[in-house]
C-alpha cells in the first residue's frame, strides 16, 4: 500500500495540489482504476500491469 501511495504522488498529483475535491477524486481514480492497474509495469509481476498478471492466473488456473 505505501508502494501505491508513493508512486500516485510522485508520478501523478501535481506539485501545485487540485483546485476542488472533485477533480482531485476524478484524476486519482483515473490512475488508480486505469493507469496503475492496466498500464504501469510492476516488477513482481515480471513487468506485467496488476489486472493483466491477475487476468494471465486465472485463464491458467481456469478459474477467470
Amino acid at each position: 500500500m505505501e508502494r501505491l501511495f508513493r508512486s500516485l504522488k510522485s508520478e501523478w498529483i501535481p506539485a501545485t495540489g487540485y483546485l476542488t475535491a472533485q477533480e482531485a477524486q476524478r484524476d486519482i481514480s483515473h490512475y488508480l482504476m486505469h493507469r496503475y492497474n492496466w498500464i504501469r509495469p510492476h516488477q513482481f509481476n515480471g513487468g506485467l500491469p496488476p489486472a493483466v498478471a491477475e487476468e494471465k492466473l486465472n485463464s491458467l488456473s481456469g478459474m477467470g
